[in-house]
């Protein structure tokens, strides 16, 4: 005879409407009393439900996402009938002397194997490896002598200036004394306190042990068959990945992580849904988000609204519904443009100044060397005068010529000066770099922007052919437009951006006159560069490109 038994939330304190965030068992697998059933989850921690009975899951009523209370109802098991337990003792007392010694043997040896095969053991806990980081500060302690912990469970909190982490425990045990207490501050090898660990052989050499003795009688039998039953239970409950809900999980549902490390990647910006956890059950831990902030920053991503300098995530949006689409991948050359643009535009304070330069001159003595730079084999481009007198400016105001160092609290002002020129592609924008600008003519630099763009169009640029600029200059002349707001190319401080020439009647005193003038807008970290130096800069300029002879002065 079998009957089903209700087991329900026990009293958790003064919480309701708890998240499960895990489910542990299956129907059909055999539980006994204070096995783990249910995870919950609040929002200061998470903790484990135990079974009220033992016995065979028949049905489970709860499912990962929903909420429970005390009370609320988990599932159903199916309790053996009272007869069984006591027909299992039966062999330790025999009928006869003959047969006593086998089945006695069998309980005996039943009876006793906990305490036979159980092996205590102490040991110290120490730091393990932390990295460089020494006299770390304990900022919190998460148990106390005298608790049990598992595996991985976090002992003790440490932080650094840069990271906080916990330090797991290296096995599952109790903790026998702490040496350790907030304030202090500890090192890799440095002993926190110590624990004892309990091991045990394993069920099959236990099985192993009584099937000689199952021959005896048929008693016999039913404490050989109870005992694999007993055993497999935690083979059922163990593998945990293999669940459906932990496979939903492990595709976008439940993130388990404890409420610190939430804050920890609150803080961070990362989404704790795109990290694999490491810890138990796939707990996410401290060290997997610092792990997953070092990758990111590391590699360039398919787009930019991910990653740890993520804007909120955007609602999908079905385009379909309204109409045809055509779904198309982005280039890599644009995947790997849009990280650097994102983080660009989110990570410098950008201000934009716009001045317009009269280049009539400059264009009639460009034009006047148009056949005889064609003859050398050399378009004269008016972006190769252009670079000449940025340099001129350059040299003139150095604080754009600069990087901001990493801590933010120095500017390295460079003595050279490399002219990363932005070149449109089929593929996507690329920037590659004329380097010395200042040691090379207008004829030299026409044919290296003509060299470099075309190896740009032809994805032959290099990696270095890309990096070193101190300066950078975006035109839009061919194509159109009045003005524009350049994106900063990080590690630079400013950009040059030019649109589209044109004749504009301009007042000279007297009347107007048509006038070649030239669009530019700056585009500069107001970090380092504040609005009246980028004034300033766009006026100095103007003056050179209005009277380019200004550049044979220096």
């Amino acid at each position: 005879m079998s009957n089903l038994i209700s087991v329900n939330v026990p009293d958790i304190g003064d919480v309701s409407d708890v998240d499960i965030i895990d489910i542990l068992v299956a129907e059909g697998d055999q539980i006994a009393k204070e096995d783990s059933l249910i995870t919950l989850e609040t929002d200061k921690a998470t903790m484990d439900v135990p079974s009220s009975e033992a016995g065979i899951i028949k049905k489970i009523h709860v499912r990962v996402g929903d909420k429970v209370s005390q009370g609320s109802l988990i599932l159903e098991v199916e309790a053996a009938a009272s007869g069984s337990t006591p027909q299992a003792a039966e062999p330790a007392q025999p009928k006869e002397t003959e047969t006593a010694s086998a089945p006695q043997a069998v309980a005996e040896s039943n009876a006793a194997e906990p305490a036979v095969e159980s092996v205590t053991a102490e040991s110290d806990l120490v730091i393990p490896d932390i990295g460089d980081a020494s006299d770390v500060d304990v900022i919190e302690v998460l148990v106390a002598e005298g608790d049990s912990v598992t595996k991985d469970q976090g002992l003790i909190v440490l932080e650094t200036d840069k990271a906080t982490m916990e330090v797991p425990a290296p096995a599952a045990g109790t903790i026998l004394a702490l040496t350790v207490k907030v304030g202090d501050k500890v090192s890799q090898g440095h002993q926190i306190g110590r624990m004892q660990t309990v091991s045990s052989s394993s069920p099959a050499k236990s099985a192993a042990a009584s099937s000689p003795a199952a021959p005896a009688s048929s008693n016999t039998s039913a404490v050989t068959a109870s005992a694999p039953e007993m055993n497999n239970k935690p083979t059922k409950t163990a593998p945990v990945p293999e669940h459906p809900q932990m496979k939903k999980r492990a595709s976008g549902g439940v993130v388990h992580a404890s409420p610190s490390v939430r804050r920890f990647a609150r803080e961070l910006g990362a989404d704790l849904s795109q990290i694999n956890g490491t810890g138990p059950k796939d707990r996410v831990l401290k060290e997997d988000v610092q792990n997953y902030i070092k990758f990111e920053l590391s590699r360039p991503k398919a787009t930019a609204a991910t990653g740890a300098f993520a804007t909120p995530q955007m609602p999908e949006v079905d385009h379909a519904k309204w109409g045809p689409v055509e779904e198309k991948p982005l280039s890599r050359i644009q995947k790997i443009s849009s990280v650097n643009l994102h983080r660009n535009w989110i990570s410098i304070p950008h201000v934009t100044q716009h001045e317009d330069a009269d280049i009539t001159e400059l264009d009639a003595f460009r034009k006047s060397l148009k056949d005889e730079a064609a003859h050398d084999g050399v378009k004269l481009t008016p972006l190769a005068f252009i670079m000449k007198a940025v340099v001129y400016t350059l040299k003139a105001m150095p604080k754009f010529n600069a990087s901001l160092a990493n801590d933010g609290e120095n500017l390295i002002l460079k003595n050279y000066y490399h002219i990363g020129v932005a070149v449109e592609t089929p593929d996507g924008l690329t920037v590659p770099v004329i380097r010395d600008v200042d040691q090379k003519g207008i004829y030299q630099l026409a044919s290296e922007l003509a060299e470099i763009s075309g190896k740009a169009r032809e994805k032959k640029l290099s990696a270095d052919d890309m990096q070193g600029s101190s300066f950078t200059i975006s035109s839009l002349g061919g194509i159109g437009g009045t003005a524009f707001s350049p994106i900063v190319k990080w590690p630079d401080v400013a950009i040059l951006g030019l649109s589209r020439n044109k004749m504009q009647p301009v007042w000279n005193g007297k009347e107007f006159i048509p006038r070649l003038m030239l669009p530019m807008s700056l585009s500069y970290d107001h970090r380092v560069i504040d609005g009246a130096d980028a004034a300033r800069f766009v006026v100095h300029l103007s003056q050179t490109l209005n009277d380019i002879r200004r550049v044979l002065l220096k």
